[in-house]
């Protein structure tokens, strides 16, 4: 496995429309090792999730795993999930405000709505049918790789930009009020 480079805000690749990936793609030992080699890099930047586009790939493929994340501590476990392809439905209009960072605009954070639940319909690894309702908390990470596969950061969905702020006045400032909504929003949807 092979920790890769990340592209970071301004590199054309993250402004890119990914492309999507077939069966035979995705079986093929390259693209495994890619997925291996997106993982590792994910986990090595304490990232929440990944998209392939992140790392100079332009393919519909993300990683997202939250366990016990430094950077997130506040964050609800997602287990290793890998979507190839992924298609987002908002099952509903309600959003919460959510307070985004992201490895390819470092040291940067700002509040971007999300949808509260959406069904998420991708493929695994493997090809296999993956199609989960996914709310609260964990549906806005979801919500915020997929969008890298269509060429979208975060800073494109923050509608207040005076929310802007780097990672250390996010924790003086903003990190306790926002955790306080984000336990609320765990304590309604588990997740």
């Amino acid at each position: 496995m092979t920790i890769r480079k990340i592209a970071t805000v301004g590199h054309p690749v993250l402004r890119q429309v990914a492309r999507k990936v077939t069966r035979e793609e995705l079986a093929s030992p390259e693209m495994q090792a890619f997925i291996d080699d997106l993982i590792e890099t994910m986990r090595d930047a304490n990232g929440a999730g990944l998209a392939a586009n992140q790392v100079f790939e332009p393919v519909q493929i993300c990683a997202i795993e939250v366990g016990d994340n430094p950077r997130y501590p506040y964050k609800p476990k997602i287990p290793l999930t890998i979507l190839v392809n992924p298609e987002i439905e908002p099952l509903t209009d309600e959003t919460f405000d959510n307070f985004e960072g992201c490895l390819s605009v470092p040291d940067l954070r700002g509040v971007a709505p999300r949808v509260v639940k959406i069904r998420v319909r991708a493929w695994d690894r493997h090809g296999n049918e993956f199609d989960e309702v996914v709310q609260g908390l964990s549906a806005g990470t979801y919500q915020h790789e997929v969008d890298h596969l269509f060429g979208k950061l975060f800073l494109d969905r923050v509608r207040d930009t005076t929310t802007l702020c780097t990672w250390t006045q996010f924790e003086r400032f903003h990190k306790a009020p926002f955790v306080e909504r984000v336990q609320a929003l765990v304590a309604r949807f588990g997740s």
